[in-house]
């Protein structure tokens, strides 16, 4: 039996994942598209993701700019989402109507949005009917906190000053599963095995050196 595309997509439909805008800036015009095919790379150095379709009018424009911002969205931001997938005037004349402010790159950085990854390409591959940008992160934050790769990157920052525009750590991130926006039940809540490892290796850490009387 063949692969066909409607098979494949309702396959890869069953892995949930969040959503996000990844957001670019060319010569001072914003534009944005949903994408849900993002993922970290690599910690050393900071890298991520993205998968942006080949027919993509924004695509030339991250090509070009050499940057992007990803910006996860929270189950308030479900219109976003929709309207950054959508070919309509609002989201291409009016970058869907959205707030922002700037951090690193100059990409634009939606106000309200669960976090935020402003990253500068360093290198692009061909993926099938897709393009792959992987992005070095310069600047990222979530919760009112912001880092910077470079901290001489503030000085042109809007989003400094302005923190508060993000949202607090009680915010849920819009979710998508088999082709439908989801929320997470909050009620649920279970450490990961890579939490316990990194809290058992933190205590080790912490615990003073046996002293020679003792050993």
């Amino acid at each position: 039996m063949a692969i066909e595309k409607d098979f494949f997509r309702q396959v890869m439909g069953r892995f949930a994942t969040g959503v996000t805008v990844v957001t670019t800036n060319y010569h001072g015009t914003p534009a944005g598209l949903t994408v849900n095919a993002f993922c970290s790379v690599s910690l050393n150095p900071p890298l991520v993701l993205v998968c942006i379709d080949r027919t993509s009018s924004v695509l030339p424009l991250i090509r070009e700019s050499g940057i992007y911002a990803v910006n996860i969205l929270t189950t308030e931001q479900e219109a976003f989402s929709r309207c950054f997938a959508s070919p309509s005037e609002e989201r291409h004349t009016h970058f869907c109507h959205a707030d922002y402010h700037t951090a690193a790159t100059g990409a634009p950085i939606l106000d309200g949005a669960l976090a935020f990854i402003d990253t500068r390409i360093v290198a692009e591959y061909a993926g099938g009917d897709h393009i792959i940008f992987i992005g070095q992160v310069e600047a990222m934050g979530a919760s009112s906190q912001v880092a910077f790769a470079d901290e001489s990157a503030k000085e042109d920052a809007t989003l400094v000053g302005h923190e508060e525009e993000m949202t607090s750590e009680e915010s849920l991130p819009l979710g998508y599963y088999r082709g439908q926006y989801r929320q997470l039940a909050d009620g649920y809540r279970q450490p990961s095995l890579s939490t316990i490892y990194d809290t058992k290796q933190r205590e080790q850490r912490e615990q003073p050196a046996a002293s020679s009387e003792n050993a």
